[in-house]
């Protein structure tokens, strides 16, 4: 797993394009990170690579919403690597990362069509806190949190 690269910020930005569009459309928060992905990083957040065979096959990052509160967000696993655990990987990697450096609380932005991520996200200890449309996602409709 690597941290806060550089040189995999487009990987990062990829990938998520590619799952968004899968299910959703690209909307212009998407197109803002895509213009600047280290601002994550400038602004105390993390992204996370997954590489597996030489390859960026998964990405998260947890965007500083300060006051020891992070978001859980754009985690994204390659078409081709989904159903390896590479998921699982991620968001255990990520809550570590919360643990280690003392956050209060972590919440994600989802979509209820996405079964396998709520589940996924349930699994980890995540409750529904918001249901109905996001005021920032179009795609979003379902807001989920746990303490770190």
């Amino acid at each position: 797993m690597k941290e806060n690269q550089q040189e995999l910020l487009e990987d990062f930005i990829r990938l998520n394009e590619e799952w968004i569009s899968y299910y959703f459309e690209i909307e212009e928060v998407d197109r803002e990170l895509a213009a600047n992905p280290i601002k994550v990083i400038d602004n105390g957040g993390y992204i996370f690579s997954l590489i597996d065979e030489g390859e960026v096959k998964g990405v998260c990052a947890l965007f500083n919403n300060g006051n020891g509160i992070f978001e859980l967000a754009r985690m994204a696993v390659s078409p081709s690597s989904q159903g390896k655990g590479f998921g699982k990987t991620l968001i255990e990697h990520a809550l570590a990362k919360l643990t280690e450096i003392g956050a209060q609380q972590v919440y994600l932005v989802s979509n209820t069509k996405l079964t396998a991520a709520i589940e996924l996200y349930k699994s980890y200890g995540f409750k529904t806190t918001s249901e109905g449309q996001h005021p920032v996602y179009t795609r979003a409709n379902i807001v989920m949190s746990r303490h770190c």
